[in-house]
């Protein structure tokens, strides 16, 4: 497994103790401090994922709204919600990772630790942000 990989997988799952759980990031640092020694090379991306989701929250989550047609957050599974939101950040945050790449993450991890319809649903929401980060002008997005 790569690096990155690592490193989306770990945040992933400090999303998902922060959303699920309701915990504070405080209290996420904490606990996975043990899960992500120190010394581990996808520590520092991870992190990063993590705080740059948990920062832009309010403007991933309204894309997601946006394009995730007859689904609301709060009916989306747990997993899922967090995916795309990790994908979001990524795609909007990160100029030097192919989005093909960002979007085929996103997907694989789905299939490890989410349905077999997944997937489809993560790769359809974020293929459309593709498009429009590849297809119009988003210099007022905030997370660029």
């Amino acid at each position: 497994m790569s690096t990155r990989r690592e490193s989306r997988e770990c945040s992933l799952k400090m999303l998902y103790m922060f959303d699920n759980c309701k915990a504070s990031i405080e209290s996420v640092y904490r606990f996975f401090d043990g899960y992500f020694p120190k010394g581990k090379a996808y520590r520092v991306f991870a992190i990063n994922l993590f705080e740059g989701v948990c920062e832009n929250k309010e403007e991933i989550d309204s894309f997601i709204n946006q394009y995730a047609k007859n689904w609301e957050l709060d009916r989306m599974a747990v997993v899922d919600r967090n995916i795309i939101r990790l994908g979001i950040y990524e795609i909007m945050a990160n100029q030097n990772t192919s989005i093909n790449i960002i979007i085929d993450e996103a997907v694989e991890i789905s299939k490890k630790y989410s349905t077999k319809d997944s997937g489809k649903f993560i790769n359809g929401i974020l293929d459309k942000l593709k498009f429009i980060r590849t297809h119009k002008d988003l210099r007022n997005c905030s997370l660029i």
